[in-house]
């Protein structure tokens, strides 16, 4: 396997000044919002650009028979920040992530959702990767914990159960797709503490997902309900995609992003292959696009909404598949897919006007629902913005690990 200390992808003059423009763009829009925010933190945009916002700490739960995911966004405004910081070097970007940590801190706590994957591993891991800062880590470890504690063990195997307090019986049967781009945080707590329990949570996870979300054609389930005693897969279903056999290309994008990082940190190549093979399937059904509707199999005026954010989760796990793969030529296929896809959001879909205030248009939160569609979100904000790093920054946000060969 090639050394991956020493493979920053080759950009052309035109590329690099696509990105460092969006990338300067960026740093001025987030500057202008970090003031108006309050104790809040961006969500999605409204139609006319602005953004809504949520508080950090409205956390996941039941409301009554209904499940609201709280304010599972709020670690990736912190991650804009962070990055501003490397771009621009700009201690002021530091001092506000810093800040609004500390809003953010409190959600480590949180028993009820896998979701703090997502908050931790987009502002506090790469705020320890940029300042050494033990107090980042500590927090990123409490939320680890929580993530950990909701392993399901099954005759046939072990997952992390989603959503819901763990004495629910709705919380303890029902896994998600999502849960696959959250296993990083527990990825990184291994390396960070030495305890190699959180990296076979993460594992067992990754194989029971692959044997029960994934159907014969390499498109995945939103969601499973499992038996809790044999771990047979009872169903699939959707809470945000077309129906629950249709191909929701966001969470085919946390599933492909999410294996990446399961090979990454394994070195387990049946990971590797399952991500080319999920990839290869979404590749197929774009037929040429490069960013996708928010449902492939959505029909009539649905078909015609887009989602760039399901395309920046993508193109930053394609990016690191490019980077990882152990074959020149599959290496190198895949980067260029990557960059293609960032090349076509930076190019299409970024927002230079003023009046929108997020960064990719296009974006869509949850058509089922009606809620931030053809709007940006801060998630698809920041997947987009850590293709970029990966591109513009490599080694700054995430470190470049060097993993064993791929096997």
């Amino acid at each position: 396997m090639p050394d991956s200390t020493n493979n920053s992808i080759e950009l052309t003059a035109a590329q690099r000044r696509l990105f460092t423009e969006v990338l300067d763009v960026m740093a001025r829009k987030v500057a202008e919002d970090e003031p108006t925010l309050g104790v809040e933190f961006p969500h999605v945009t409204a139609p006319d650009g602005s953004w809504i916002k949520l508080p950090a700490s409205l956390s996941a739960g039941y409301d009554g028979e209904a499940w609201s995911h709280g304010n599972w966004l709020c670690g990736f405004w912190v991650g804009l920040l962070l990055t501003c910081y490397l771009h621009t070097n700009e201690k002021r970007y530091l001092t506000w992530a810093r800040e609004r940590m500390r809003l953010v801190a409190q959600r480590a706590d949180d028993p009820n959702t896998h979701d703090i994957g997502f908050i931790f591993d987009s502002s506090a891991i790469p705020a320890h990767v940029i300042t050494a800062d033990r107090w980042y880590g500590d927090i990123a470890m409490r939320a680890a914990d929580k993530l950990r504690a909701r392993i399901i063990t099954t005759r046939s195997g072990a997952y992390l159960a989603s959503w819901g307090p763990l004495d629910d019986p709705r919380g303890q049967c029902s896994s998600a797709i999502d849960t696959m781009a959250n296993l990083s945080l527990l990825y990184w707590a291994t390396n960070y503490s030495g305890d190699r329990s959180y990296r076979l949570a993460a594992e067992a996870h990754a194989d029971m997902t692959a044997k029960s979300f994934i159907r014969s054609d390499h498109s995945t389930y939103h969601a499973v309900e499992y038996d809790v005693v044999s771990g047979a897969r009872k169903r699939g279903y959707t809470f945000q995609g077309a129906g629950n056999e249709s191909a929701w290309t966001r969470g085919q994008g946390w599933a492909i992003y999410g294996y990446v990082n399961s090979a990454r940190e394994t070195g387990q190549r049946r990971y590797l292959d399952l991500a080319e093979q999920l990839a290869n399937y979404h590749i197929k059904r774009l037929a040429g696009l490069q960013v996708p509707p928010w449902d492939f199999d959505a029909t009539e005026a649905d078909a015609d909404i887009k989602d760039t954010a399901a395309a920046a989760v993508i193109s930053s796990a394609l990016l690191e598949l490019g980077r990882l793969h152990p074959d020149g030529t599959a290496a190198s296929a895949w980067t260029a897919r990557g960059l293609a896809m960032l090349e076509a959001l930076c190019r299409d879909e970024f927002a230079r006007e003023g009046s929108h205030r997020g960064l990719l248009k296009n974006s869509c939160y949850s058509k089922p629902h009606n809620e931030g569609v053809r709007s940006a979100t801060m998630f698809g904000d920041f997947f987009f913005t850590e293709a970029l790093c990966r591109v513009m920054l490599p080694g700054k946000f995430r470190p470049m690990t060097v993993v064993p060969t791929l096997a």
